[in-house]
This record gives C-alpha cells, structure tokens and sequence, in this order.
C-alpha cells in the first residue's frame, strides 16, 4: 500500500486568473505637446506658489512653525475660520440642493430673476458685499437685525459668497436625470425616501461634494465680505485670512506662510474625505 495520496482529480482546478494587460496611452505627439503645456502653466500657477508657501513656512524648522500657529490670536482665528466654514458648507449642501431641485423640478413665477439672484456673488466684488451686508445687518439695518462684529457676521457673509457652489453644481446632474426613473420605483412601491437614497443621491453625490469642497475652500480664504461686517475684532471675529494680512503688515513672511500652510492642509484634507464619501455613496448604491 502506497504512502502517496492520489490527487483528487473530482475538484476542478481553479481557472488561472486573467492577465492584466498593460495600459497602453492614446497620447500622440499633439496631445502629449498639449499635456506638457497644461502642466507647465498649471504649475507655474498652482504647484510652484503651493511649494513657495510651504517652503517659506519650513524655514524656521519646526519650533519656528508651532509659536507662530500656538500663538493665540492666530490659533483662534484658525479655529473660527475652519469652524464657521463647516457649518456653512453643511448648510450650503442641504439648501444648494434644495435649490437646485426646485429650480430644476418646479416651475413658478420668478424663477428666471432668481437663477440671475443665485450668481450674484459670483459676479460681485466682496468688497461689496461687505457693504451690502453691511447695510443690511449692520447697525443702520433697515430689518432691524444687527449682527455687526459679532461671530454670527462671519457665517452670514460666508453664507452669501458661497451659495452658488453648490446650486450650481447639482443643477446641472439633476437636468440630466430622468423623471421616469423615479416614477418606476415608486409604482414598483418604493417610498419617497427610497427613491432619494436608491436613485437620486447615488447620482448627486458627486456633484454634491464638488460643491461642497469649492464651498469649504471658499470660505477658508474670504477676506473682503468679512471686514466691514465682522470688525475683524482679535480673539473674537478675526479670521484666517485677516490674521495672515496681519502678520505680512507686521513684516512676518514666516508667520504668514505658516497659517497658510495650515489652511492649504486643511482644504486637501477636506476635499480627500469628501471625495471618498461620494465614491461610497455611489458604489454602496450599486
């Protein structure tokens, strides 16, 4: 009697994986020469400044870099900047969306003026929209509601410069969905909500958080519609930005560059997370 076990030939051999085949570019000589221009004038304008900031922001080494960030003027104005433009990002998502489904899904009577009104601070310079804001909530309002040097300032006039982003961005997703999509999975008996989550937000989830993440970096680098309504009071109203012109009026390049380091970190951060959220929604829905 043998000692040899005899394959067990009842089992079929697992079939061997497919090859990868190496991905092979579509570039030609014309297309590789427009690429290399792109990049060389996407890095004079992006890539070479975002280095220059971090560089200048290194050269004190480390303990250089922490006094200027723990000082305490600028740590809260760091603080209220980041805080205040998650608050109003997270509005902008729930009410950019609802905007844009009903200007896309309803039809009333001044809808026209009000496609104009949403790019208003677009086209406005922020200088000037601190005045209008100013005039609006400040101590001559006309409501009668003074938010004039108070916190509540810096979120209003983050509000106002960042509500197209994510209007704008959703809209355009939503033209493209079908209406007889969500007709047939409601007759199939799924709920209002099932369809939202099951159809729709599968497909807004990345338009979603394009304008959620130009929302957030826009409001990390306001500065105009903030000074005359804020006050830009130390400790209190001042923000990222403002402290920033601060410290290249006081002759600190350092300290500038150090607060700007954290805001340019702290935008990629943002972006990245939002990013994979929209891929999991979307592949979760598949």
């Amino acid at each position: 009697m043998s000692g040899v076990l005899a394959p067990d030939r009842s089992r079929p051999e697992p079939a061997p994986a497919p090859r990868r085949r190496p991905r092979r570019t579509t570039l030609d000589r014309r297309s590789g020469t427009g690429l290399g221009l792109a990049l060389i004038w996407f890095s004079l304008l992006v890539l070479i400044p975002l280095t220059a900031v971090l560089v200048k922001a290194s050269e004190g080494g480390w303990t250089a870099y922490w006094a200027a960030l723990s000082d305490p003027q600028t740590a809260a104005a760091i603080g209220l900047t980041i805080v205040a433009a998650l608050v109003v990002t997270a509005i902008n998502v729930v009410m950019g969306t609802l905007i844009a489904w009903v200007l896309v899904r309803d039809d009333f009577p001044g809808r026209r003026v009000l496609e104009v009104v949403i790019d208003l601070p677009f086209a406005l310079p922020t200088i000037v929209a601190g005045l209008v804001l100013l005039s609006l909530y400040g101590p001559h309002s006309p409501l009668g509601i003074n938010v004039a040097n108070t916190r509540i300032a810096v979120g209003l006039a983050f509000l106002f410069v960042t509500l197209p982003f994510v209007v704008r961005t959703v809209q355009p997703v939503l033209l493209e969905l079908e209406p007889e999509v969500e007709e047939a999975a409601a007759s199939l008996g799924a709920g209002p909500v099932t369809v939202f989550r099951r159809i729709v937000l599968p497909s807004l989830a990345p338009a979603i958080a394009s304008g959620a993440a130009m929302s957030f970096a826009r409001g990390l680098s306001e500065f105009g519609s903030l000074v005359l309504l804020s006050g830009s009071l130390p400790l209190h109203t001042e923000v990222a930005a403002v402290r920033i012109l601060g410290y290249i009026e006081g002759d600190n390049l350092h300290g500038a560059a150090a607060v700007a380091s954290v805001l340019l970190l702290v935008a990629l951060a943002v972006i990245v997370l939002l990013d994979l959220f929209s891929r999991k929604v979307t592949h979760r829905a598949d």
